[in-house]
Order: C-alpha cells, then sequence, then structure tokens
C-alpha cells in the first residue's frame, strides 16, 4: 500500500510538471512563453541603453490580466541619438534545444506611433559582451492581433546593432531569449518615444 501511494504520488507530481512546462512539445510546437498560461515575467530582465546623453532608455515586461483575458505586456520608452543609437529591451536566461522547430511564433499586438520591434537570440551561454547576438527585425501588427512567423534561418548576428558576417545560431542550444524597440541607427526608420508590444504567446513551431 505505502509502495502504491508513492508511486501514485510520484505519477502525480510529475504530471503536473508536465503539464506546467513550457519545454514541452505537442503538435510540432513548443510553447517557449505562454502568457495566457500558467507562465508568467518574473524570469524577464531589463536590458536598455542607459549611457546616452539624450536620456536613459526603459523598458519593462509586465502582467496584464482581467476576467476575460491574460497576456504580457511590452513597455518601452526609447530615448536615442538622432542617429537612431539606442535600444530598449527586455530578455529572459532560459535554456532551449530548438533543434526539432524551423521558426519562432509570436502572437501579438502593437500599439504606440511606432511598432518596430526585433527578438534578440543568443547561445551556448554566450549572454552578454563582447559575445554578438542573433537578431531579426519584425512591424507588431497594429490594431488586431496577429501571428509574427521569424524563421530562425533569418536570425543574422549583430555586434551593438552592426552585422557581422563570421557567426551562425545554434539553435540546439539557445540560452537567452530577448524583444527589443530599437532606435535604427542602421535602419531606414529611425524610432523613439514610447510603444507597446502586447503579447499572447512565443513559440517554436
Amino acid at each position: 500500500m505505502l509502495f502504491t501511494a508513492v508511486f501514485l504520488l510520484l505519477f502525480i507530481s510529475a504530471s503536473v510538471l508536465s503539464s506546467n512546462s513550457n519545454t514541452n512539445t505537442v503538435n510540432g510546437e513548443q510553447y517557449i512563453f505562454d502568457f495566457t498560461g500558467s507562465d508568467g515575467v518574473d524570469g524577464w530582465q531589463e536590458q536598455s541603453d542607459t549611457v546616452r546623453s539624450v536620456g536613459m532608455s526603459k523598458a519593462v515586461l509586465v502582467m496584464h490580466q482581467n476576467t476575460d483575458y491574460k497576456r504580457a505586456i511590452f513597455f518601452a520608452l526609447l530615448n536615442p541619438q538622432t542617429n537612431g543609437a539606442g535600444f530598449a529591451g527586455v530578455r529572459a536566461l532560459r535554456k532551449y534545444d530548438l533543434t526539432e522547430h524551423t521558426k519562432l511564433q509570436l502572437r501579438c499586438r502593437a500599439q504606440g506611433q511606432f511598432n518596430g520591434f526585433k527578438v534578440v537570440l543568443r547561445h551556448k551561454d554566450l549572454n552578454n559582451e563582447p559575445n554578438c547576438s542573433f537578431e531579426q527585425y519584425f512591424q507588431g501588427p497594429k490594431n488586431e492581433f496577429a501571428v509574427r512567423d521569424l524563421p530562425f534561418s533569418e536570425f543574422k548576428a549583430y555586434y551593438r546593432g552592426k552585422r557581422v558576417s563570421n557567426e551562425t545560431l545554434d539553435i540546439s542550444q539557445i540560452t537567452s531569449i530577448g524583444i527589443q524597440m530599437y532606435g535604427g541607427v542602421y535602419q531606414p526608420v529611425k524610432q523613439k518615444g514610447p510603444a507597446t508590444l502586447e503579447i499572447d504567446w512565443i513559440k517554436a513551431v
């Protein structure tokens, strides 16, 4: 009887952990973050440009919930130089093996004058300078929620906003996932001021 009770307890505990894990793959889809479910934002940390003479940039990821929905909201206030140098972002340091997938998807909606964002990935625990990051730009959908596809093949290596060509993203050892509002120092559109991106989920497919 004792053995049976212990076995059942372990089985139930494993089932609960499995159902709450965002690393599970179901029908070829792996949720990285499901903000509509059990995931929160406690593990996210700010990574913003705070050294520009025009002023500090600021970003935060918070939960937003009422009786009808639950999601995360990325708030950014960007104070770039006139050439667009600057960024405001957040990141989560977590390890993922995404070799069974070809792209990231975000279900999101943007609000504000500017809606240019980027997802920033890092690998192999090379999460800080002087290591490069792997980035992909996207336009946040306005007015209505929509899914944005970010193929892993389109993530390019950057160092301080400038493209570098001698690095390739290893999706088997992802160790950092971030979201940024960019100033556009090397982009045709320069962004500044406040922006928001509401996010339901991020997953690999």
